[in-house]
C-alpha cells in the first residue's frame, strides 16, 4: 500500500505564530539527528496519534503546552491527506480531528478547526488500506481479538520507538500489552496473504452453517428420540384406541405402517363421528349435557353481570368521592361571600377598615370560584337518579343469574348421581377426544421425521454445504501459503543480516508468529531473541526482520501494510545519549571507537539499498543522536537540518518570546 509521510505539521496555541512544518522526501531514508531533549523522540507518537490512536502519548510540557494541534501530511495513491488532531489537555485523548485532501498539499492552513472525527478518520484510513469488512469469526460486528482488521493493527509494522528498536523481549510496537499482542497474532496471516477477504468471507460462511448444522442435528436427534419411544408404544397406543371404540378390532395381526394408518384415519374423522353413538347413551346423558351448555351459558352471562356490577359500584363510590370534594371547597369558599358583605365603597377590609385594591380583587377572584361551585352542586339530578335504578336492576339480574346457576348444578348433581352410566360414557367420551389430541401431535412428529422429511432433508443439505466448503478451504492451503510467505520474510532477513553488525550473521532467522519473535537457528540449538545477549544483536534482527517484512509487502499485489518505517535512535546500543568526557581530556569528546561507527553505518547503509531496492514504494525515518559525520553519506539516505544549537521540534521563538519580540513570560 503506498502510504508516505509527506509532513509533520504543529499549530501554536498563540495565533500570530506559522505553524511548524516539517518536511520528509518520499521513498528515502530521511535522518533526523540532533541533541536531546530537542523533540526528536515525540515524532512517533505525533504521527500515531493523527493516524488515530486511542490516546495520545506525545510528551507533555513543552509540546503540548505551546500546540494546539498536530497533524500529519500522507501521501496516498488517491492523492495527500491531511491529517491533524487537536491538543487533548486533560484528556487521554481527543476526538477533534481535520481532514483536508488534495492531489499535492503545499498550503496549509494557518488556524484550523475541527470538520471530522477520529472515527472518521479510521474508517477512510481503513478503506485505503483496501481490508475486509468481515471480523475474524466471520460477522461484522465482533470486537476484541477476533473483531475486524484495522488500520490501526498495521502500527505493529510502522514503529520502532526508542525502547522497541533493540528490546529483547519485544518485538512490534505496541506488542507488549495483551491486547495488541493478541490481535497481532489474529491478523498476521491475513497480512502476510495467507489469509484473503475472499477466504475470510467463506471461513465465515463454513463456521455459521456449522453452528446451523449443530443446531439442527440436536433438533433432529431429540425429535427421532421422540418417535422412537412413541413408536414402541405404538401397539399399546392402538389397543387404546380400540378399547375406547374409535378403531375395529383387525381380523389379523397388522404391520406398524397399517397401525399408523388406522390411528390417522381415527384423526382425520369429525368430533361427531369421536363421540360415543346417541343410541348407545341413556335419556339421561342427553340431559346432563344438554345441562352443561346451560351451565356454560349461565356461567358467562353471571360474568358478564359481576363485572358491570364491579364498574357501576366503582362509579358511584367516584360520585360520592367528588360530591364531597366539591361540599369541602363550597365551605372553605363561603367565606369569600361574608367578607364581600362586609365591605362597602369606604374601605374593602371589614377588620381594620383600610382601602386596598388587591384585596378586593382577591376577594372577586374567590367569589367568582365560589359561584362556580355552587353551579357544579346544583346540576340536576336525574342521571345519578338513572344510574341507581340501573344499579338496582344489574343487582337483581346477578341475584336471579345465580340462582339460575345453583338450580342448574344442583339437577347435574342429581342426575349425575341416578345415572352411573351417563358419567362413564361421558368420562369415556373425555378420555377419547383426550387420546385423539395426543395421537394427532404425536403422528405430526412421525410425519416430519419420515423420508419426505423437510428437517431431515435440510440436515442433508447442510452437511453437503459444510463438507463442500471444508474441501474448498483445505484446496486453498492456508496453512501452506502462511509457511511459504514466512520463508519468504525469514529469506529477506537473512540476506540482510550479513550487512549488519550481528555476532553469527550465517545463523538462519525465523519469525515466529505465535510468540511474536525470531528465532536463530544454531548448529547445535534453536534460540529466541531473548535467549541472545547483546544490543547489537537486538538491533540488527530487529532491523533485519522489520525491512524483510516490508519487502514482503511490497511484493504483494494488494498489501494493507502503510509503506514507511519509523526508527528511533538504532544507534543507542553504540553511543550514549551524553558522550562520556574522561577527566585527562579536558574538554574534549570522547573519541568514538571506529567499530561502533562502522557498525552505525552499517545500519544505514542497510536502510539506503532496502529502498533503494523499493524504488518509491517504501519509507524510512531514523530519529538519532548521530550526526551526518557518523552515518556518512549512504546512498538513499538524506539528512534534514540537524537539531542543534537551538533548532528543535518546537520552534524556540513560540517559548521564549511574544510575536512582537518581547521575552515570553511565564
Amino acid at each position: 500500500m503506498f502510504f508516505q509521510i509527506r509532513a509533520i505539521l504543529l499549530w501554536p496555541r498563540n495565533s500570530a505564530f506559522k505553524p511548524r512544518r516539517l518536511q520528509f522526501a518520499l521513498g528515502k531514508v530521511n535522518v533526523i539527528s540532533g541533541a536531546s531533549r530537542t523533540g526528536k523522540s515525540a515524532v512517533i507518537p505525533i504521527i500515531d496519534y493523527c493516524l488515530g490512536s486511542s490516546t495520545c502519548s506525545i510528551p507533555v510540557n513543552t509540546i503540548r503546552k505551546h500546540c494546539e494541534w498536530f497533524g500529519v501530511i500522507v501521501a496516498t495513491a488517491q492523492g495527500d491527506k491531511l491529517l491533524a488532531r487537536r491538543e487533548p489537555g486533560a484528556q487521554r485523548s481527543t476526538d477533534d480531528m481535520f481532514l483536508m485532501e488534495a492531489n499535492t498539499i503545499v498550503d496549509v492552513p494557518h488556524r484550523i478547526v475541527k470538520n471530522t472525527n477520529a472515527d472518521a478518520v479510521k474508517r477512510l484510513l481503513d478503506d485505503l488500506a483496501g481490508l475486509s469488512k468481515l471480523d475474524f469469526s466471520g460477522g461484522e460486528e465482533s470486537t476484541g481479538f477476533d473483531g475486524r482488521p484495522s488500520f490501526r493493527d498495521l502500527a505493529a509494522f510502522t514503529f520502532q520507538p526508542q525502547n522497541i528498536i533493540a528490546n529483547p523481549d519485544v518485538l512490534f510496537f505496541k506488542t507488549n500489552t495483551y491486547e495488541h499482542r493478541e490481535k497481532l497474532r489474529k491478523i498476521f496471516p491475513y497480512v502476510l496473504g495467507a489469509v484473503t477477504p475472499g477466504l475470510m468471507a467463506k471461513q465465515f460462511e463454513l463456521q455459521r452453517t456449522r453452528s446451523e448444522l449443530r443446531r439442527k442435528e440436536r433438533e433432529l436427534k431429540e425429535a427421532q428420540e421422540v418417535s422412537a419411544r412413541w413408536l414402541a408404544d405404538l401397539t399399546a397406543k392402538f389397543s387404546e384406541a380400540q378399547e375406547l371404540g374409535l378403531t375395529p378390532k383387525p381380523e389379523q395381526q397388522l404391520t406398524r405402517s397399517q397401525m399408523i394408518e388406522l390411528l390417522e384415519e381415527v384423526v382425520a374423522r369429525t368430533d361427531l363421528t369421536i363421540t360415543v353413538s346417541t343410541a348407545t347413551i341413556s335419556e339421561a346423558l342427553s340431559e346432563l349435557n344438554g345441562l352443561e351448555a346451560e351451565e356454560r351459558e349461565v356461567s358467562r352471562e353471571l360474568t358478564t353481570l359481576r363485572h358491570r356490577l364491579e364498574e357501576m359500584n366503582r362509579m358511584r363510590v367516584g360520585g360520592n368521592q367528588y360530591d364531597a370534594a366539591i361540599g369541602l371547597q363550597r365551605g372553605r369558599l363561603q367565606l369569600s361571600s361574608w367578607l364581600i358583605g362586609h365591605t362597602d365603597d369606604q374601605a374593602d377590609c371589614p377588620m381594620c377598615g383600610s382601602h386596598t385594591a388587591s384585596a378586593r380583587t382577591k376577594l372577586e377572584v374567590l367569589s367568582a370560584r365560589l359561584e362556580e361551585v355552587e353551579a357544579e352542586v346544583g346540576v340536576d339530578k336525574e342521571v345519578p337518579a338513572a344510574f341507581d335504578r340501573e344499579l338496582q336492576r344489574v343487582t337483581t339480574e346477578v341475584g336471579v343469574t345465580t340462582e339460575r346457576l345453583r338450580s342448574v348444578q344442583l339437577r347435574k348433581r342429581a342426575l349425575s348421581g341416578r345415572s352411573k352410566e351417563a358419567s362413564e360414557r361421558q368420562f369415556a367420551a373425555k378420555k377419547g377426544e383426550r387420546f385423539v389430541g395426543n395421537l394427532e401431535a404425536a403422528l405430526d412428529l412421525h410425519r416430519r421425521l419420515g423420508s419426505d422429511s423437510g428437517l431431515v432433508d435440510e440436515v442433508a443439505k447442510m452437511r453437503d454445504i459444510v463438507q463442500a466448503l471444508e474441501a474448498e478451504l483445505k484446496a486453498q492451503e492456508v496453512d501452506t501459503r502462511k509457511r511459504r510467505a514466512l520463508n519468504a520474510v525469514n529469506s529477506h532477513a537473512g540476506r540482510l543480516l550479513p550487512s549488519l553488525d550481528v555476532e553469527n550473521p550465517d545463523d538462519p532467522i525465523s519469525l515466529e508468529i505465535s510468540d511474536l519473535t525470531i528465532k536463530v537457528r544454531g548448529a547445535d540449538r534453536d534460540d529466541y531473541l531473548s535467549e541472545i545477549g547483546s544490543g547489537s544483536n537486538w538491533l540488527s534482527y530487529h532491523l533485519a526482520m522489520l525491512l524483510a517484512l516490508h519487502q514482503f509487502y511490497l511484493s504483494q499485489n494488494q498489501s494493507p501494510v502503510p509503506g514507511f518505517l519509523v526508527l528511533d535512535q538504532p544507534s543507542q546500543v553504540y553511543f550514549p545519549k551524553n558522550l562520556v568526557r574522561r577527566p585527562d581530556e579536558g574538554d574534549q569528546e570522547l573519541r568514538l571507537r571506529d567499530e561502533d561507527i562502522d557498525a552505525v553505518r552499517k545500519v544505514f547503509e542497510v536502510l539506503g539499498k532496502v529502498v533503494m531496492r523499493a524504488e518509491g514504494k517504501l519509507q524510512v525515518i531514523v530519529l538519532d543522536h548521530a550526526s551526518r559525520d557518523v552515518w556518512g553519506d549512504s546512498a538513499g539516505v538524506v539528512g534534514l537540518k540537524e537539531w542543534r544549537e537551538g533548532i528543535k521540534l518546537v520552534p524556540m521563538r513560540w517559548l521564549e518570546e511574544d510575536p512582537d519580540g518581547a521575552p515570553h513570560q511565564g
